[in-house]
């Protein structure tokens, strides 16, 4: 098989046959997926059979020598008596604010399951220790590659320890000991192998999460000692070995004296022979009933030709000679593994059907596909999920609201996946019988299932050949379903809740009068609370009104409700900056800011309508990544209350989740933004080079292009229901880049009511112009 037909593999999922009406696999995306077929031919119904799979990764089996686990813990040692401590409060002593650990694991003691640990060399480091980087190393947590000497370049996205030592034994007792200082409590497995061991880690990881933490444990390829005891054992470093924490931390103490006392060529013998003679455990293979099983790979092996039960069910192989050989067995296991899904999921949905007949609804009850959520069933109007159609060049469910545009882009290459999927499936089920090619899409609908994924409908024209090269013409209607794959959860850096957050408010002199409820809901929200904020001004100045700045100060009334807030608040100071601009490029004011203050600044850049809370403190905290990620909320505006509320005043006890339907996310408004001043800094000194070829192009652009174009930082934007502001109508500059100047006008134009509220209110003028 080849690369391209193992990715199309990976793709689909197998074909499975119930009960009329025909339900096939399809393959769409990564996932699940299934064809649904409206008409009916012939008898289809096909016996299926009822066995589950058993890949029998782990139990032993009855031709298998089975090694007897002498560490086993005697019974009753798991039993383990909670101990409750009550909490008793001094009434003498003053009461301290509690501050608990950010997540529950941390607080409970929780450690993660498994380290990796690959030994290697200089010399392998971008060969081997790269080919093991690339296939497995992000099925685990962590990974580390341990030698001796450093490479002269050490390959991007790996994690290098290097002890300065190149002899093996001193590299093993260097990496035991590092493993132990540095994550010796943070994890409850250790896993070691050699650099021309394929791992599987989807099978590794399992054996560890059915292990029980807190045993002394040596587990691996058991081999005997050259001229030493027939009793004692070593686990070959070439199979790899997995040791548990609390066997590491008893081993640590004797660590000095195994380098001193014991003489091995071979660093995984010196490791079991320190274990042996100061711990008295010998390696295993087998503990509570789980195998360790490897595989040894001849000299001239092909994987694509190994098809024993020992390799298919290894959890380790070795040797392995090349990275060629490293990325074949990759491919070979992930067939081996997908081809295991595949069956389980159709014995699974065979059993689920059968087992449907036993429930109250009985085979009704089952639904479309088998073991896929039902469809979701709206409760009120409100919430029926409307379908989207599509013909093989419009849309006609656009997202600017147009009635009509153009299919292309993502969603051209989803309706043309959607349709040559549906074909190749109803080919390969009715082939040779019958062979079908596509005339035309009549019809397309879909929509997306919160519950189970993307739906499709297709009304296809097809041209059906029989066996004797007749043809006919025919249209049918199937169904598909793109199921939700499973959630992958990316791991961000840590970030926490107490960082001060540097508010900055840019003034000009026609906004002005919004200043007041800005500092109303700042005062109220963040000194009141006493919220880890700072505020400070930004007051822009055009040269006009800079020149009468001493006689006439534009902006006296709000430097005057500064002091006010300073009177009532001794120990906060708000500063402000002023500056004069023709053109107030919010590239340029940020530079100005910028120099102001370290680079662990954490700035959150608002508006005079922004309505500062804690909720959106928190968020912009917790968003905003020092090195990873900056954030650009999208803000909740109200529409306008004479168009909304024509004839009427709105209620006073409105609640906020109602309050809610009178307006819409501002898409089109990029000045909130939550970033750090490191990554400003950084992402404008890679702008300095276009800078020398167009000096007006600070001018032409906002924070956030700054970001998409120099940053190579996640650019997090993401709709903020606490983040809401008053309806308003923006003054749209036109010095600022077309862009720039068409994103405020259109803001303007779409902040005035829904596309319903501006109907009704312009056919009630009509009404009124025609009486």
């Amino acid at each position: 098989m080849s690369m391209g037909s193992a990715m199309r593999l990976l793709s689909g999922l197998a074909l499975f046959r119930p009960a009329l009406p025909l339900i096939l696999g399809l393959s769409l995306g990564c996932s699940l997926s299934l064809l649904m077929v409206s008409w009916t031919q012939g008898d289809l119904e096909e016996p299926c059979s009822d066995e589950l799979v058993n890949t029998a990764l782990f139990g032993s089996s009855e031709n298998e020598h089975s090694l007897k686990d002498n560490n086993a813990a005697p019974p009753g040692s798991e039993d383990f008596q909670p101990r409750i401590v009550p909490y008793h409060r001094d009434p003498n002593k003053l009461h301290k604010k509690v501050f608990r650990t950010r997540y529950i694991h941390t607080e409970l003691g929780i450690r993660e399951r498994l380290l990796v640990g690959i030994l290697t060399s200089r010399a392998m480091l971008n060969t081997l220790a790269v080919a093991i980087n690339r296939t497995v190393a992000h099925h685990f947590h962590r990974t580390f590659f341990f030698t001796g000497l450093r490479s002269p370049k050490v390959p991007h996205g790996m994690q290098v320890i290097v002890h300065g030592d190149d002899r093996p034994v001193w590299l093993m007792y260097e990496t035991i000991r590092y493993i132990h200082q540095h994550f010796g409590s943070d994890y409850d497995w250790f896993y070691l192998a050699q650099d021309d061991t394929y791992t599987q880690a989807g099978r590794l990881n399992e054996l560890v999460n059915h292990l029980s933490i807190g045993q002394d444990l040596y587990l691996g390829r058991a081999e005997e000692f050259i001229g030493g005891d027939e009793h004692s054992r070593y686990c070959h470093g070439g199979y790899g070995y997995i040791i548990s924490r609390s066997l590491l931390a008893r081993l640590q103490p004797h660590l000095d004296a195994c380098r001193n006392d014991i003489l091995s060529v071979r660093p995984d013998e010196w490791l079991g022979r320190c274990i042996i003679d100061f711990l008295g455990f010998s390696c295993v293979e087998v503990h509570q009933e789980m195998q360790y099983r490897y595989f040894e790979l001849g000299k001239n092996s092909d994987p694509e030709r190994e098809d024993s039960p020992e390799f298919k069910n290894a959890f380790t192989v070795h040797p392995v000679s090349d990275p060629t050989l490293m990325y074949r067995l990759h491919k070979r296991f992930s067939e081996i593994e997908l081809e295991r899904t595949y069956l389980q999921i159709s014995q699974l949905q065979v059993q689920i059907s059968n087992l449907s007949s036993l429930t109250p609804e009985g085979k009704s009850g089952a639904t479309w596909p088998i073991g896929i959520n039902p469809p979701f069933r709206p409760k009120t109007r409100f919430e029926v999920i409307n379908w989207d159609y599509f013909t093989e060049d419009h849309l006609f469910s656009c997202i600017d609201g147009a009635p009509k545009c153009e299919l292309r882009g993502a969603d051209r290459a989803d309706v043309i996946d959607v349709v040559e999927t549906a074909l190749e499936r109803l080919n390969q089920r009715y082939q040779p019988l019958l062979r079908f090619r596509k005339q035309r899409l009549l019809n397309g609908y879909r929509r997306f299932d919160p519950t189970r994924g993307m739906e499709y409908t297709l009304d296809l024209v097809l041209e059906a050949y029989t066996q004797k090269g007749h043809s006919h013409i025919i249209s049918k209607r199937v169904e598909l379903l793109r199921p939700l794959s499973s959630i992958e959860i990316i791991p961000m850096p840590y970030v926490t809740e107490a960082t001060k957050v540097q508010v900055i408010l840019p003034v000009i002199a026609q906004d002005q009068d919004y200043v007041g409820n800005f500092l109303d809901m700042y005062v109220m929200n963040a000194l009141d609370t006493h919220d880890n904020v700072v505020l400070t001004f930004l007051f822009i100045y055009d040269p006009f009104d800079a020149q009468r700045v001493s006689q006439n100060d534009v902006f006296s009334g709000v430097k005057s409700m500064i002091s006010e807030v300073e009177k009532r608040y001794a120990d906060i100071k708000i500063p402000w900056i002023s500056v004069k601009t023709e053109v107030p490029s919010q590239v340029k004011l940020m530079d100005i800011i910028s120099k102001k203050h370290p680079v662990d600044t954490l700035f959150f850049v608002a508006s005079v309508w922004t309505e500062v809370n804690t909720d959106f403190l928190n968020r912009c905290r917790m968003n905003a990544i020092s090195n990873w990620q900056v954030f650009f909320p999208i803000h909740f505006q109200e529409y306008n209350p004479a168009i909304m509320y024509r004839d009427q005043q709105p209620s006073a006890a409105t609640s906020a989740s109602e309050s809610l339907r009178d307006g819409h996310f501002d898409r089109n408004v990029f000045d909130e933004a939550c970033f750090y001043n490191g990554d400003y800094m950084t992402a404008r000194t890679k702008m300095a080079a276009d800078l020398l070829d167009n000096d007006e192009m600070l001018e032409t652009m906002d924070v956030y292009d700054i970001f998409v174009r120099y940053s190579g930082l996640h650019v997090f934007r993401a709709v903020e229901p606490a983040l809401m502001q008053k309806y308003v109508r923006r003054a749209c500059n036109p010095r600022f880049s077309e862009d720039i100047y068409h994103r405020c006008v259109l803001s303007n134009l779409e902040g005035l009511a829904s596309r319903t509220q501006l109907g009704s209110a312009l056919f009630e003028q009509e009404q009124a112009n025609s009486t």
